[in-house]
């Protein structure tokens, strides 16, 4: 009796006893098993599998996945919209620690072993392990990007929190701290420092103000963006991460008079003039600006505590007033995985109100100061 004809793919016997399977493809390719079987019945179950993915339409191109991780990832960052420092870090980070291991590797051909080794490997080696976590997320986002594309069926970086980034708390300057500071810096500089630490701004979007963003009859500043600095020394000005980032912020009343000066003295003229520039009328760099800033924290007896640690207060600050979360997050331009949050604003008033409790926390702090430090004269005298 006639055996039963096959209704998909075909099996032969090769002379060395072993079993081919081949099967055509939805895209007509004649596409054959990547090796071969020792008995029939495994070759059989192969071309089983196979018809299984195409009729519940799981089918995947097995030659999709052999393009080099190298070219792959490259397309990746250069087709998305990225922030110029953000594009510039990607690159840095496919550069130095994932192409030169995985540059020229098949995407199909990265498994969660391999990616095991190579996070040992660049941790063993070194390299810290903030630096490690974000080569890590950035591989794990591109292959998670080969799976939508169908190149692979499963993102092979499985490691359980291996994008978190760990770092250290860091310190947060006292409000007395924060004038000792502003006083020793430069004087060009001395509302910035203030705005950093009792409006919570960065440095970036300081920097960025300009005039037309002040109004300081009502005390408060409006943030639109910030600049970023690259590595190349390149200064561009971007859009905030989020809407949430596009924000009015008021100023404490006690701080109000230090801006109204700086306003007056340092600012450029002009709705367009730059708020901060430096002693040769350009935009302050951050790399000089660091030099001043920590003669200045030495000069305040002031120990390891970094400009951007200024915001750390602002927003502890703030934190112990009322404001609720949604207010909080307004005011320090913070956004959420919750979509709805990013698009949500906070009150004028209540804003005013924020910086009216941080501005009773200045002047209680330096009353006490105030005091103890006319107790301590009278006691010398």
């Amino acid at each position: 009796m006639a055996g039963k004809r096959r209704q998909f793919g075909r099996v032969r016997k090769l002379p060395s006893g072993r079993y081919q399977a081949r099967y055509r493809g939805p895209d007509g390719v004649d596409r054959p098993a990547p090796h071969t079987f020792r008995t029939k019945r495994d070759a059989d179950d192969w071309l089983a599998d196979r018809q299984s993915e195409l009729r519940q339409g799981d089918w995947r191109d097995p030659d999709a996945g052999k393009v080099p991780f190298g070219a792959y990832a490259g397309a990746w960052v250069r087709e998305r919209p990225l922030a110029p420092r953000t594009a510039e870090l990607y690159a840095s980070l496919l550069r130095l620690h994932l192409a030169p291991t995985f540059g020229t590797m098949a995407v199909a051909d990265i498994t969660p072993a391999a990616v095991r080794t190579w996070r040992r490997a660049r941790l063993d080696a070194g390299i810290g392990p903030s630096t490690v976590a974000k080569a890590y997320a950035l591989l794990r986002t591109i292959m998670g990007t080969a799976v939508e594309d169908d190149l692979i069926r499963r993102n092979p970086c499985q490691i359980k929190n291996g994008g978190n980034v760990l770092t250290p708390e860091r310190p947060t300057a006292s409000i007395p701290e924060v004038f000792a500071i502003a006083e020793k810096i430069q004087p060009r500089y001395k509302a910035l420092v203030l705005l950093a630490g009792f409006c919570g701004l960065r440095w970036g979007e300081l920097i960025a103000l300009h005039r037309s963003d002040v109004d300081l009859e009502h005390g408060m500043i409006r943030v639109r963006g910030a600049v970023s600095e690259l590595t190349n020394g390149q200064r561009v000005y971007k859009a905030p991460k989020s809407a949430a980032g596009k924000r009015l912020v008021a100023v404490p009343p006690s701080i109000l008079p230090f801006v109204k000066s700086h306003m007056t003295v340092y600012a450029e003229g002009g709705a367009g003039g730059r708020v901060f520039v430096g002693a040769k009328k350009a935009t302050p760099r951050r790399n000089h600006f660091n030099r001043l800033w920590h003669a200045a924290c030495a000069d305040a007896g002031v120990e390891g505590l970094r400009f951007h640690d200024l915001r750390h207060t602002g927003n502890t600050l703030a934190s112990r007033t009322n404001a609720s979360t949604k207010e909080l997050m307004a005011r320090l331009g913070h956004s959420t995985a919750r979509a709805a949050l990013i698009y949500q604003h906070a009150d004028f008033d209540r804003e005013r109100e924020i910086a009216g409790a941080v501005d009773g926390m200045i002047r209680k702090a330096l009353d006490q100061q105030r005091r103890r430090n006319g107790h301590a004269e009278g006691t010398r005298g």
